[in-house]
């Protein structure tokens, strides 16, 4: 990741100062100094401060609607003790993290780890830079720094009542060294961390002024449209660019191993012509791949004598089927979906004599300027990364970066001249990175009191990490596919979780949630079937399985309380319950129903409960639970890519249509349960439990089972 990176120490520390004078708290820097004159100064790397006792607070995860930018920002502020109202965020660079050995720690943005892996380090990064400022004072007042407290921008001399702002203090404060262990508060003293406050981000994206990827201008730019091989793996073996290098604006026609694209002076002009350009692929032998032939593959592992094995309890699985008073068993399916994100894949590159600029929507900084330089062959420290905003991410913009290669491979054949890639809507669609398709067998085995006493579970699923994390793909398993099986809170005597690994020429990817998006579905709608064979209340059957996981239980119990279960429903109104963890977090919903003669569903009322441990920005927390009811309900009903000759059929909304408007139930309650102690993850967990509640209900209405998504495929539809 380092090779290329020769800056000299000198050169390092001239290139900080030359930054603006700034001091930096974070990673000790020796013999950092501030500039005198300007007084402004760097606190922790994180921090910077100016002496109108403005504060800039960088952030190094990706905002993408789910606040980030206001959330970070509050665990930095919350130790720092400085003035909210001057507080601003900004993207910490990505060039200077690398310079700086990985300063800012991760800049990945996925698998809801923006403040569940980050919260401590900027805690602390805040704490010490607090500690900096107060040592400062102290050393200019002649007293102890244990007299002194700080505040709102300003530290205070206990005994006499003197104060200096953090403008003042921050050049001095430069020149002490960084505390290594710095005191956090008590979280019974947070002010900040667990405060709605107004967030950075809303502004600029309801009056219009945010600039995200695609809405980048430079002088002089030029804007490309793709054309990429439509059988995944195939390759380009010849096209006509003469058929349309005489079209106005068309300015040249760039080829890859796997794709053409048409450079012209507007977007709409290289995409009309790259509709009619001749083309001829080689699908790489996948030609005859089909929806129905890859389900057959699928088959093959859930119906294979044996198959790795992610977790086994107990020891004797065979005899509690031998002695069953009734055994349950069904199958799951779910298909591959697409993250469709509002803006497509976009990416503008320019190479300017050695150095690489881009500018991208991303969810990774750190993927982004490594694929930048591999694509251009060039080192990492000749290549600038400028990182936007992005129009929705759910995993896409993360560690699949052939959007940025291809812009930048473009640019190469143009030095000097500023590169806009935009995909297509139908590129996007048919270009995706997406949700593995699984299938899933389990068997229930049934004492005469109706215990669940033996559970077996096979899953036949893609794995995504065998590509881009394979070495955490450990006997054949892939950590990612199992979970919601592997790590069932459940306590059942006898289980075993099995995984059988198929892939196929379709590429899988991150999609919000990922497996805490499917398995759930097939565990707690199998788990509804076993108590409806038991003649048991979903919930009260649920209960005693939980009693060891008090976490589980209590957001289970949390939901069922808020959503009344149990009471009288008005006619015709039934309901679904569900529970699952995920990303360190726990949550349960409960979802409201009925279903006209027509098989119309009118989702009435949708409750989910969760807790995170500790919340940070209780109004970002109730978002997010609102768009995963909306991305589950979505995808339930709607969403769905299949393959026809190795190809992605869906090409746009109109053929992959999300959730609208109105079909969005009138009521969604977030039932918010912190228990403290721990940190979970937000953006994903609300997911999990809404799609099964829905389809235990929607079950509880009419006794059908739906063991396949999307519902459309059996006739239903929202009112």
């Amino acid at each position: 990741m380092n090779d290329g990176l020769h800056v000299s120490r000198r050169d390092f520390l001239i290139r900080v100062s030359a930054a603006g004078g700034a001091l930096c708290v974070g990673v000790a820097l020796p013999g950092a100094t501030s500039a005198a004159d300007g007084g402004t100064a760097e606190l922790a790397n994180w921090i910077v401060i100016g002496p109108d006792d403005s504060v800039t607070i960088r952030i190094a995860r990706s905002e993408l609607g789910q606040g980030s930018f206001t959330g970070l920002a509050q665990l930095v502020a919350e130790e720092l003790e400085c003035d909210w109202d001057k507080v601003r965020p900004e993207y910490a660079d990505v060039n200077e993290h690398v310079r700086r050995n990985r300063v800012f720690g991760a800049m990945s943005t996925g698998g809801s780890r923006s403040i569940r892996e980050s919260h401590e380090y900027l805690r602390k990064a805040g704490a010490a830079a607090r500690e900096m400022l107060v040592a400062a004072a102290a050393q200019r007042w002649g007293v102890a720094p244990d007299t002194c407290s700080a505040a709102r921008g300003v530290v205070t001399h206990k005994a006499s009542g003197r104060t200096l702002r953090y403008g003042e203090l921050a050049a001095a404060a430069a020149a002490l060294p960084v505390p290594k262990e710095p005191k956090l508060k008590d979280p019974k003293d947070w002010r900040i961390i667990g405060t709605s406050l107004k967030r950075f981000d809303i502004p600029d994206k309801t009056t219009g002024r945010q600039i995200y990827a695609a809405d980048v201008r430079l002088p002089g730019m030029v804007h490309a449209s793709i054309l990429q091989c439509p059988v995944f793996g195939g390759k380009l073996v010849s096209h006509d660019a003469a058929a349309v290098l005489g079209r106005r604006g068309v300015r040249k026609v760039v080829t890859g191993p796997d794709w053409v694209a048409v450079v012209a002076d507007n977007w709409w002009r290289a995409n009309e012509a790259i509709k009619v350009l001749p083309v001829t692929w080689d699908d790489g032998g996948n030609g005859a791949v089909s929806s129905q032939s890859i389900k057959a593959f699928l088959r093959t592992g859930i119906d294979a004598p044996e198959a790795p094995v992610a977790r086994k309890d107990g020891g004797d699985m065979q005899a509690a089927f031998d002695h069953a008073a009734q055994v349950v068993e069904s199958e799951y399916y779910a298909p591959y979906l697409n993250h469709a994100t509002l803006e497509p894949q976009t990416a503008t590159a320019v190479l300017r004599d050695d150095t690489l600029e881009v500018w991208c929507g991303t969810q990774n900084g750190e993927a982004t300027i490594a694929a930048a330089s591999e694509a251009a062959g060039i080192p990492l420290d000749k290549v600038v990364v400028h990182r936007m905003h992005a129009g929705g991410g759910f995993g896409r913009r993360g560690p699949h970066q052939e959007y940025t290669k291809q812009a930048v491979q473009i640019a190469m054949t143009m030095p000097g001249t500023p590169v806009r890639l935009q995909w297509s809507r139908e590129e996007d669609m048919r270009q995706g990175r997406y949700r593995p398709v699984a299938l899933v067998r389990m068997r229930a085995a049934l004492d005469a009191q109706g215990n669940w006493t033996a559970w077996h579970v096979r899953q036949a699923d893609q794995s995504i990490f065998v590509s881009v994390r394979p070495g955490d793909v450990k006997n054949g398993i892939d950590p990612v596919g199992v979970r919601v099986f592997s790590d069932s809170p459940y306590a059942v005597p006898q289980f075993i979780s099995e995984y059988a690994m198929r892939n196929t020429h379709v590429p899988p990817g991150f999609w919000r949630a990922v497996a805490h998006t499917h398995n759930p579905v097939s565990r707690e709608c199998f788990i509804d079937e076993i108590c409806h064979a038991a003649g048991q209340d979903p919930l009260a059957f649920r209960r005693p399985l939980l009693r060891s996981k008090p976490k589980d239980l209590g957001v289970l119990e949390a939901v069922a309380a808020r959503a009344g279960w149990g009471s009288p429903l008005p006619r015709g109104v039934f309901r679904g319950i569900a529970v699952s963890d995920s990303y360190g977090s726990y949550t349960a919903a409960v979802v409201e129903l009925s279903v006209g003669p027509d098989k119309s569903i009118d989702v009435k009322r949708v409750v989910v409960a969760m807790d995170p441990g500790h919340i940070v920005h209780p109004d970002a927390v109730v978002a997010q639970i609102e768009s995963g009811v909306v991305w589950a309900l979505g995808m339930a009903m709607h969403e769905e890519i299949t393959i026809e000759q190795g190809r992605v059929v869906q090409g746009n909304f109109t053929d992959y249509p999300v959730l609208r408007l109105h079909e969005m139930p009138p009521k969604v309650e977030a039932v918010l349960v912190p228990t403290g102690g721990f940190w979970g993850g937000v953006g994903e967990p609300p997911l999990a439990a809404v799609a099964p509640a829905l389809l235990n209900a929607l079950f509880a209405a009419t006794g059908e089972r739906i063991r396949a998504m999307p519902l459309r495929h059996f006739g239903y539809s929202y009112a």
